[in-house]
């Protein structure tokens, strides 16, 4: 008699609760190159509350997340395999995410520019600036985030789908807050332009424009460095735009430019909410930073040893 291919006998796969090791699904007949996300999809069937972005599926209760693209076969596990369900709460799309944390601040700033009723009293309703710097902070702060919005819809590509909902009270908080903050300030009735007036616009506003030209630039890389659809990383090097050649130097320049844009803004309006979110700004994204880099340095023995995480030969 012929032994059947064991790479082609059918699995078995049973779905405990990671915290309570309660039985939640047994999935008989799995063929042997199913995917995580297959395995998702059908735990979904018997468990519609739990739809796959919000599943997390582990060997182990308390190791790490298997990721959608593993096949079953590959992994460690016998004819019967056992996997771990932690609920990761309700998601939301990065999208949805990135629209609402933009959108707000845009909305927020202009209401203070146009000086709606019951924010500065009642006889500065719909009154106009007369420094020319408070019409030029707003048509900034209007093009940042027009830029982000559009970047969310038509350059990034999110190597995760979602993320979860609690993420986006908290970045709207922030966002929203700020831009409150800053426009409060910078449109109100009593704002004195900067010290050193219009030398000092002129300058701010140069470093605002070149820093939104070279996080636009370093969008555009990242983005082609990924083909549409796929997950493969490689390094990202300096292309003939000169504002990618920061590349040279960091890992992250498009947070370099971010917060560099940030900087001109505060100088631009000498208002120290601008300063303060700069500040804030900056201590995340070098967090952020220094954990992609040293992803990259695990990731690729040949990463250049020359780069930092965000600023050239110091941090």
């Amino acid at each position: 008699s012929k032994h059947p291919d064991p790479l082609h006998t059918l699995r078995e796969v049973e779905i405990l609760d990671a915290k309570t090791r309660e039985k939640l699904c047994f999935l008989d007949k799995v063929e042997p190159h199913a995917t995580i996300a297959e395995i998702k999809n059908l735990f979904t069937k018997t468990h519609p509350q739990w739809y796959p972005a919000r599943q997390s599926l582990r060997l182990d209760p308390k190791g790490k997340s298997l990721k959608d693209e593993d096949v079953l076969q590959k992994l460690p596990v016998g004819t019967t395999a056992t996997l771990y369900f932690r609920d990761l709460g309700a998601q939301i799309s990065w999208v949805t995410v990135f629209l609402t944390e933009y959108a707000g601040p845009l909305f927020i700033y202009l209401l203070f520019y146009f000086r709606v009723p019951f924010i500065y009293g009642h006889k500065y309703d719909f009154t106009s600036s007369r420094h020319t710097v408070v019409h030029l902070a707003c048509i900034c702060h209007s093009f940042h985030y027009v830029k982000r919005l559009l970047e969310t819809l038509f350059v990034h590509r999110f190597s995760h789908g979602t993320m979860p909902l609690r993420n986006i009270f908290k970045n709207c908080t922030y966002y929203w807050g700020f831009a409150a903050w800053m426009a409060y300030y910078i449109n109100h009735p009593l704002y004195t332009p900067p010290t050193y007036g219009a030398q000092q616009v002129k300058l701010a506003l140069a470093i605002f424009v070149i820093c939104q030209l070279g996080n636009f630039s370093i969008h555009m890389a990242l983005r082609d460095l990924r083909p549409a659809g796929s997950k493969t990383r490689k390094i990202p090097y300096p292309t003939k735009n000169p504002f990618t050649w920061l590349f040279l130097l960091v890992s992250c320049p498009n947070y370099t430019y971010e917060v560099g844009s940030w900087i001109g803004f505060a100088i631009m309006t000498q208002c120290l909410p601008v300063a303060l979110f700069s500040l804030v700004g900056f201590t995340q994204m070098t967090i952020w930073a220094k954990g992609k880099h040293r992803s990259y340095l695990k990731e690729f023995r040949d990463y250049p040893p020359l780069r930092m995480p965000i600023i050239p030969f110091l941090l």
